[in-house]
């Protein structure tokens, strides 16, 4: 996994609508990358819906969430629709297959998604906070708001 304190690799990935999301055009912004396996999985659910829920929270603070698995962005749409998340952007890895989550080093080659994880970075770029969590543990946004100063 990446560790704190190295610089963020930059990305752009599509979200839920098809738009591109570069994470070099979010500087001056704290941002959470919040790896979730897979789509309409109930834990990553939960974990999609805890960003929805603290949007405006970490707006607050001057931070952004992206949510980010592998799977396509039409899946990605079913899904954010299906959950009815309006605010937080859902980022497709899907091609080249896994290539963000294998730049933060959490892809699981073996099963072809990555770890779920959460990874703050600054608004200067820098990791300031990374954690990955067991499959079937949804993360805990109290420790992310903690994180962001």
């Amino acid at each position: 996994m990446i560790e704190i304190g190295a610089a963020a690799p930059d990305f752009a990935l599509k979200d839920q609508d098809g738009q591109e999301v570069r994470l070099s055009g979010l500087k001056g912004k704290v941002v959470l990358l919040s790896f979730h396996p897979l789509a309409f999985t109930g834990v990553c659910q939960e974990q999609m819906l805890n960003l929805e829920r603290n949007f405006d929270k970490l707006a607050a603070k001057n931070a952004f969430a992206l949510g980010i698995s592998c799977d396509p962005v039409p899946s990605k749409k079913a899904w954010a629709d299906a959950m009815g998340i309006k605010k937080t952007k859902i980022l497709s890895d899907f091609w080249p297959h896994g290539n963000v989550s294998r730049n933060f080093g959490i892809f699981r080659e073996a099963d072809g998604f990555s770890q779920r994880a959460n990874i703050l970075i600054d608004e200067l770029g820098k990791v300031i906070f990374a954690k990955q969590y067991d499959i079937p543990q949804p993360p805990d946004m109290s420790e992310v708001l903690a994180a962001i100063r």
